[in-house]
Formats: C-alpha cells, sequence, structure tokens
C-alpha cells in the first residue's frame, strides 16, 4: 500500500510538472485580455472585437489548461495559430446573455463590453467564442486571430493598492479571489478592510468552503469612490461610484449589478485572480453573480454573510437557482434540454446528474417527505418555475437562504470538484 501511494505521488508530480512544461512552451506568466462587444436582442447575438490588452498577473493554473467541465453558456477557446491545437479553454455566462432572456430585449437591441482572459501567448493565437445554441449545443460565433505583435494596450487605467485578507500560497495553485469596493469613499477604507474580512469569515464558515480555506487567497484592491453608496433607482438615489453598481437590474430591485465591465477589469487587474466579486457599500439587501464574469453584493445586513455564499456558488461553477419566481427572465430553462447546472435538471438527461447517487427506491420526481426532509430526490420547483425543473433537495443554499444554512450534497461535490479544478 506505501508503495502504491509513493507511485501515485509521483505520478502526480511528472504529471503536473508535463503540464507546467507545457505551460511554458505556450505561455508567459501574465495576461492577455481582449474586450469585445455582446451585442443583440431576445432572438439573436453578434461579438465584435473592441481591445486587446496586457495584464501584469496570472493568477490561473499553470496545468489545467483546458475546461472540461462544460459549464456555462459560452466557451472561450485559445488555439495556437500555426498548429490549431487547442491550448486554454474556459467557460463562462455574462449579464448580455441573462439580459436577452428579460422582456426589453423583445422590444430593442443593446450592447454590453465583456472580457476574456487567458494567459498571454508566446505566438500568435487564434481566440474562437462559441455560443450555447437553445438545444444545448456549443456554436461557432466568433473568431479573432491575435497577432503579438500588433498594439496590445499596455497603460493601467485603475492602479490602487492592494492587501492581503487570506493567503494561502502560490497563486498558479490556489483559487484566487479578489474583491474590488464600489461606494467606499477615501475615508471608508477601513470599513472595507472590515467588510473583506467578514466576506472572507462568510465563505469559510459554510461546507465544504471552509475545509477547503488553504486552497484559496483572497485579496482586495483599495479603490475609493467619490460618494459613499449605491444607486438605488427605485428611490432615486444615485451615486457617483467607482464601479456604477446599481439594485433594479433589469426591473428586479433586488438584483445589484454593473455594465461597466472594462472599470470592473481594469481595477481587478491590480492582483492575481480567478474570480471577482465586488462588494457594495450599502445596507439594502441585495445581489447578484454570473458564472466565472463576477458577483456582486452588498454589505451591512442581517442576510449578507449567507447572500456572499449564495451568490459565490453562482460565480464560481454556475450553480442554478433552486427557487421558484421572483425574476424577469423568460424561458430560461428550456425543458426539452437538460441544463448544464449540475444541480437542476428537466429529466430530460438525468442519467448525466444524480440519479446514480438515489436510493433505488427513491421514486421521481420525489414527493417532500416532512419527516425526512433531507432525503435526496429529484424535487420539482426550481429555475425559476414550479413546473418541469427539479432540484435535489428541499432546501439548500441555492433555494432559501433563509431556510437552511447548508449546500446540498450535488452543490457539494460539484464545489469541490470545481476547486481543484482551479488549484490541482
Amino acid at each position: 500500500m506505501y508503495n502504491m501511494k509513493k507511485l501515485l505521488v509521483i505520478t502526480c508530480l511528472l504529471f503536473a510538472m508535463t503540464a507546467q512544461a507545457q505551460f511554458d512552451v505556450y505561455f508567459y506568466n501574465k495576461t492577455l485580455r481582449m474586450d469585445y462587444f455582446h451585442c443583440g436582442d431576445y432572438n439573436t447575438e453578434e461579438f465584435y472585437f473592441d481591445e486587446l490588452l496586457e495584464e501584469p498577473y496570472w493568477g490561473g493554473s499553470k496545468t489545467q489548461l483546458i475546461d472540461s467541465a462544460f459549464y456555462g453558456n459560452y466557451y472561450v477557446n485559445v488555439y495556437d495559430a500555426v498548429s490549431h491545437e487547442l491550448i486554454y479553454s474556459r467557460g463562462f455566462c455574462s449579464l448580455f446573455g441573462e439580459w436577452k432572456t428579460v422582456d426589453e430585449a423583445k422590444q430593442t437591441r443593446r450592447c454590453c463590453v465583456e472580457t476574456v482572459v487567458f494567459p498571454y501567448p508566446k505566438n500568435n493565437v487564434i481566440v474562437e467564442l462559441t455560443v450555447r445554441n437553445k438545444k444545448g449545443v456549443f456554436e461557432k460565433a466568433f473568431e479573432y486571430t491575435v497577432d503579438i505583435k500588433q498594439t496590445v494596450k499596455k497603460e493601467r487605467r485603475l492602479e490602487y493598492p492592494v492587501f492581503d485578507v487570506v493567503y494561502s500560497g502560490n497563486p498558479t495553485t490556489k483559487l484566487d479571489v479578489v474583491l474590488l469596493p464600489d461606494g467606499y469613499t477615501a475615508d471608508e477604507m477601513d470599513k472595507f478592510k472590515k467588510d473583506c474580512e467578514l466576506f472572507a469569515e462568510a465563505l469559510f464558515s459554510y461546507s465544504p468552503f471552509k475545509e477547503h480555506k488553504s486552497s484559496f487567497n483572497i485579496r482586495a484592491v483599495l479603490a475609493p469612490s467619490i460618494e459613499s453608496g449605491a444607486d438605488i433607482p427605485a428611490e432615486n438615489i444615485w451615486k457617483k461610484t467607482v464601479l456604477n453598481a446599481s439594485f433594479s437590474t433589469f426591473g428586479e430591485e433586488r438584483y445589484v449589478m454593473t455594465y461597466d465591465n472594462k472599470s470592473v477589469r481594469d481595477m481587478a487587474a491590480n492582483a492575481h485572480y480567478d474570480l471577482i466579486y465586488i462588494i457594495s457599500n450599502s445596507k439594502k439587501y441585495g445581489g447578484g453573480a454570473i458564472y466565472n464574469h463576477y458577483g456582486l453584493s452588498t454589505a451591512g445586513n442581517a442576510l449578507t454573510a449567507k447572500v456572499y455564499v449564495h451568490e459565490f456558488g453562482h460565480l464560481l461553477l454556475g450553480l442554478g437557482d433552486e427557487y421558484v419566481g421572483g425574476v424577469a427572465y423568460n424561458d430560461f430553462y428550456p425543458l426539452d434540454v437538460e441544463p448544464w447546472e449540475p444541480n437542476l435538471t428537466t429529466l430530460v438527461d438525468f442519467d448525466k446528474k444524480w440519479k446514480d447517487k438515489l436510493d433505488k427506491n427513491t421514486p421521481v420526481p420525489t414527493p417532500i417527505d416532512a419527516k425526512n426532509p433531507n432525503k435526496l430526490g429529484v424535487y420539482e420547483g426550481g429555475g425559476y418555475v414550479s413546473q418541469g425543473v427539479y432540484r435535489p433537495l428541499p432546501n439548500c443554499m441555492m433555494n432559501s437562504i433563509r431556510a437552511t444554512d447548508e449546500f446540498c450534497p450535488i452543490c457539494k461535490e460539484a464545489i469541490e470538484k470545481q476547486i481543484a479544478m482551479y488549484t490541482k
């Protein structure tokens, strides 16, 4: 047994060394950022190139370069321009992708600025964006060839100091989270620091994050706003803040987001990061997060800690909301397609979800049993609708943060797999 364990350790080390060597063949230890315009309406979407920017740090893994989870509605694929070998990929979602499902998108067209980042290539690369169609299949939507000899912007637009909230080690083997302030004035930077500490305290007080605290680095950027607070359109409150966060996104008062992607990315570039989380200086209940895009929530209300953890589930791996109603979306989950989110199913392809983890006598769908409320099953109601979409447990942190303090077993397992992707 000892020799087997030793052999396994040696094999893992050799694999990591080989993957690291692969990184060094294709990339420098910094980031290339591509901004683009994502435009369209309810039925269409198009992509237009904007600019390339060099960022000084690469916070991602140097071994897990290809994303095989296939989470998200979009994928960025980076190919070596000569060999056409896939050398980097990541799934993600976007604010535009959500907007196109609301009523406004049936009446008008709009553009959002978005970003993809990848290690800075040593040679020319082809950047491809693919879109998951209505049948759940990825289709190529955009391609851009990066000539590394062309002008790549190197100036830094929002430079600010950074401080460590939690430091566990080398960024390339940790999941790096950067916290950005919005609506904190220069006189409130100490308050922001305390709110960052509360964010970390909240995150690591819930399983499975607390068991993996040593896998995380959390850094915060000290960027002051001119005014304190956040925009609250429903109350005719408007504040001059550095990241322009606002309540009432898509007409939902508690949904707090920002369309100012460039400022978000410019500020995040002050630190190594895999994920971006914005803390808004408001006591009003609210938040939001989009997979591999950014998370945002307010500080200072009674549910702040739980909101942080719930939204982080969206940000890290796109866990689906398991509640009913409360959003402006239309047909967010087509009932003839299996959702990509690991914690939701339409039963179209349930074999790929948690079917193998059910007790053989568990009926599908599963009625709620008041005597056994934590029984793993297939409970109808989730993905914002009461019928046709199913969740693993009656209650989970992705359903009601008031009713429970735990993620369901399916969410926990998926979170742990995603943490491993960033850290191994």
